[in-house]
């Protein structure tokens, strides 16, 4: 149970309520953003894909049932329901779930492996989701402006560049301050999708009649082809899923369902019903979907809001992205990166300023290539979709190995629901000449250094291993030709069993050794967060000689001297005032026969040099680090 989680289920009054009611309002703001702002496109693409062939009463009917349907199934009962009960010690995400689907017994290397591919396959589409949200979210908002006066149209490229190179430009600054705007904006916007929508359905309230499933099985019956193809534009109003699931570890499980079920979900069905409804009354308004239902008067104050809650829903995403970052630096996915955490109180709240880099020149690339939502909506889809077939496979792993669901029930239930992601996925295949390539484009470059990245850190590590020490036998001989002397030397290293390159350094050139040394390993679990009781083990070797593991979640940030201060409980209390830091600082030199390939081999040289410096990533005062440097042909 995560801690917010705790925190609601302490009181189930008084001060409880109140604190699930401001994580409610909280998770309004950073969870629902994406998902709170498909009305603007969703429902307008799906009647564009269908009215093609069906007369515009059965295409709205349709296209309405269509998305109803998998709102409720995909986001409501798959993630919502089911998925977000599959928390990593409270934290959710595709790196978490894989994470703990990974420990489930009984699994096979072959399926393990998948697990492994998976996870990666499954952050790679997240980047490139996370480049086309704040895109498609921005045009579409700015877009409205055309809806007042055709005047305005020359203005909205340069408006979402402004607001798209602000919002990045501001990262820096962290979030925690505009964040607890977020909460109360995103209940105005809910509660003006709610009332517009209503104030539409009661004009025409046989739109309601839509939630038959049988306008949307008539879909499939008389034009079968028109109707899949319509799913490409149906899972736009279920992108954002993902994010319910991600950010459970910020919010707890609780807070995130109340909100959806009592507020998000009537507020998204209530506007699509509502557009539906404005449909069936002037067809010709199908172009501007989204604000057909809402009166002149209101069309700027709309534009404003939309643009707002299209700001949250980037500002949502990109804090996502730099989550995610964080996750797949601790987990030795991606070379080490400066991560800046930008709030005294919440460890979620991080900021990576090359991914910031990276995403922002990316954001503006595709609105200068696409320059219309509309474009942008060919492109956007594949990449959630994967995703969430990724995660079904993992959550029903973990329903049938440790929930202990009965296989039957298990086959059947996530059969089904990734039955309706794999159909969702092969629609939106079909987007892929007309933009769908660049999301899958994005995810290529990313997983291909990603896996550049594993590969050659392993043949890296082997290396390292077969041209070194055993450290048992540098033990016996540590007294027999060396001079020891004062201080306290901690040498930073991959392996304990092994002596690290900077020892064998610092002896070769000084011709010394510490009177005590600690040789420090840093593992990082596949859980979240470590147990302070739990965060590091000490392994006395004689002759003044430990090693020392520190374990860490792949939430945390890594501090060595804080974590070896801990050390005292276990018999050794280290002066780290005095102590000296090595670390050893590599020169990669290409072998001619590398396991690793030319081109792999080029890639990983040039990620393993652009990473930070040890003594940066690990927090160790600047002042008492010695580096040494050494070359290892790889």
């Amino acid at each position: 149970m995560s801690s917010a989680e705790q925190a609601t289920s302490d009181n189930s009054h008084g001060p409880g309520q109140r604190r699930n009611a401001m994580l409610m309002l909280g998770a309004l703001g950073v969870v629902f953003g994406d998902i709170g702002t498909s009305p603007l496109y969703a429902l307008r693409e799906t009647v564009h894909a269908t009215t093609a062939i069906y007369a515009n009463h059965a295409a709205v009917m349709g296209s309405l049932c269509l998305i109803f349907w998998s709102v409720i199934a995909v986001v409501t009962i798959k993630y919502v329901t089911l998925i977000m009960r599959a928390d990593n010690d409270g934290e959710g995400g595709v790196l978490a779930l894989a994470a703990l689907a990974h420990r489930s017994p009984g699994l096979s290397r072959g399926v393990k492996s998948i697990i492994g591919v998976g996870a990666g396959v499954g952050l790679a589409l997240f980047y490139g989701d996370g480049m086309l949200t704040p895109a498609i979210t921005v045009l579409s908002a700015v877009e409205g402006l055309t809806v007042e006066s055709k005047a305005f149209e020359p203005l909205v490229l340069p408006l979402a560049l402004i607001i798209l190179i602000g919002l990045f430009a501001l990262q820096s600054r962290g979030t925690h301050r505009i964040g607890r705007i977020f909460g109360p904006v995103m209940v105005v916007w809910f509660a003006a999708l709610t009332g517009f929508g209503v104030a539409s359905i009661i004009d025409t309230p046989v739109i309601l009649g839509a939630i038959n499933p049988w306008y949307g099985i008539r879909l499939f019956t008389t034009a079968p082809w028109i109707a899949f193809v319509s799913l490409g534009a149906v899972v736009l109003a279920v992108t954002g899923c993902e994010a319910l699931y991600a950010d459970m570890g910020h919010f707890g499980k609780r807070p995130i369902q109340h909100a959806w079920y009592f507020i998000c979900l009537p507020a998204l069905m209530c506007n699509y019903f509502g557009q539906g409804a404005a449909l069936l009354r002037n067809p010709d308004q199908a172009p501007i979907a989204f604000y057909s239902v809402i009166p002149h008067w209101a069309h700027l104050p709309m534009v404003g809001m939309a643009t707002l809650a299209a700001i949250i829903a980037s500002q949502a995403v990109i804090t996502g992205v730099f989550s995610m970052t964080q996750q797949a630096v601790q987990l030795g996915q991606f070379p080490r990166m400066e991560i800046r955490h930008t709030s005294a109180t919440d460890y979620g709240q991080v900021y990576v300023p090359n991914m910031n880099i990276v995403l922002g020149i990316g954001v503006v690339l595709i609105v200068l290539i696409f320059k219309s939502s509309e474009a942008l909506a060919a492109a956007y889809g594949i990449a959630v979709t994967g995703v969430m077939a990724i995660d079904t496979f993992n959550v029903a792993l973990v329903a049938g190995k440790q929930w202990r669901w009965n296989p039957f029930l298990v086959v059947g239930l996530f059969g089904l629901l990734w039955l309706i992601d794999v159909i969702f996925l092969a629609s939106n295949a079909l987007k892929i000449p007309e933009g769908g390539w660049l999301p899958l484009f994005i995810a290529f470059c990313v997983f291909l250094m990603m896996d550049t990245w594993r590969k050659g850190r392993r043949v890296h590590l082997e290396k390292v291993r077969s041209e070194s020490l055993p450290l048992n036998l540098f033990v016996e001989r540590a007294d027999k030709s060396t001079t020891r002397v004062a201080g306290l030397g901690v040498f930073l290293a991959s392996r304990t069993d092994v002596v690290p390159g900077s020892l064998l350094h610092n002896l070769k050139h000084n011709k010394v050794l510490h009177e005590r040394v600690v040789i420090c390993n840093v593992m990082v679990e596949d859980t979240p967060l470590v147990p302070a009781a739990k965060r590091i083990e000490v392994d006395k070797l004689g002759k003044g000689i430990y090693t020392v593991k520190v374990h860490h979640g792949f939430f945390e940030t890594p501090d060595v001297p804080k974590a070896l201060e801990d050390a005292r409980r276990f018999g050794l209390a280290l002066d780290l005032d005095t102590a000296t830091f090595f670390i050893g600082r590599e020169t990669l030199v290409p072998d001619q026969r590398s396991e690793l390939g030319h081109w792999r081999n080029w890639l990983y040289r040039h990620m393993a040099g652009a990473a930070l410096s040890p003594a940066r990533f690990y927090q160790l005062p600047p002042n008492r680090v010695v580096e040494l440097g050494s070359q290892i042909t790889i």
